[in-house]
């Protein structure tokens, strides 16, 4: 492969695209907006830090300009999390911003609502597989419990991958299961 291929390399067209232009500043300088729709569970809040202390900053706050300083879009949960002082010390508490062209406040809201719902979900087969493949390479339920902010029954339901059925219900199941 030579430089020229190099996959680290900018495309044409990239460097007008706002991701392009990512900003480092003072958590302060942005604002919450009144309308986001999502809210965050404090297990996925503390998760979120432990992301960033264990990842660092992998996506940026996306902000418009208002004209009171800038107003967050999509981020706000990450936003929240960087007033915490082991995050904060991380940058000196700078975050990274990217600022949206000036946008309308319909499109703004529509903006914030794409961000949420393009984030998908997880689902339960999968997260079942990666917890076992996490106990194939050694890791205790207590560490992958912190590390992906699961208690220990929810890691423990997870590598079980369904045999619940047999392991726990030696008698079957009483009237009011059912299973299937």
């Amino acid at each position: 492969m030579t430089a020229t291929d190099s996959p680290l390399r900018a495309p044409s067209g990239t460097d007008k695209q706002p991701l392009a232009q990512v900003h480092w500043m003072q958590r302060d300088a942005l604002s919450a907006n009144s309308w986001n729709p999502n809210v965050q569970a404090p297990p996925e809040h503390r998760l979120l830090k432990t992301s960033i202390l264990e990842n660092g900053w992998t996506q940026p706050i996306v902000a418009r300009p208002m004209e009171s300083g800038l107003e967050i879009v999509d981020g706000f949960h990450r936003w929240t999390i960087a007033a915490d002082k082991e995050v904060a010390a991380l940058t000196g508490g700078l975050v990274p911003v990217v600022v949206l062209p000036a946008t309308d406040p319909a499109t703004a809201r529509m903006a914030t609502v794409r961000h949420n719902r393009a984030r998908g979900t997880h689902h339960v087969l999968g997260m079942a597989q990666i917890v076992a493949d996490l106990i194939a390479q050694g890791l205790s339920y207590d560490e992958i419990g912190k590390r992906l902010g699961m208690d220990y029954e929810e890691v423990d339901r997870l590598a079980d991958r369904g045999n619940m059925l047999v392991r726990h219900a030696p008698d079957g199941f009483g009237n009011g299961w059912t299973v299937g």
